[in-house]
């Protein structure tokens, strides 16, 4: 039987990096971070680990992999992540429960709304209707 036991994420900038992710995600080092590689885990244990190693090549453009973000209040959940240095890629078109977004380093990761009635999509036509 097989099981993830952790998503890699390759980055340059190995400390904005995992800081990043550990602070969007509420994840503790699973152990000292070395210079270029950390294992972050869910402090519960239900999640999987999301490892953060730096690289000297990084690949952009169409991603083969990403990593989709499941959030209650999506709403409060993209703002809490634009906070602390991910940008919009791609607001949620007509119809979709998910926003993309991109990391400091601008690795996409979308954020899918669980609660219809807290996408942040609603948030900001709400805005713009006020304007």
């Amino acid at each position: 039987m097989l099981k993830i036991g952790s998503v890699v994420i390759n980055c340059k900038d190995f400390g904005r990096t995992a800081a990043f992710w550990q602070e969007a995600l509420q994840y503790v080092p699973r152990g000292p971070a070395d210079d270029d590689w950390v294992v972050l885990k869910d402090p519960e244990g239900i999640g999987p680990n999301l490892s953060v190693q730096q690289t000297d090549e990084l690949k952009f453009g169409k991603n083969r992999l990403h990593v989709d973000l499941y959030a209650t209040d999506q709403a409060a959940e993209v703002e809490r992540l634009l906070k602390i240095g991910a940008t919009v890629h791609r607001p949620a078109e007509d119809g979709e429960d998910f926003v993309v977004l991109a990391d400091p380093e601008g690795k996409l990761f979308c954020v899918v709304g669980l609660d219809e009635s807290k996408y942040w999509r609603d948030r900001l036509r709400t805005a713009n209707s006020d304007s």
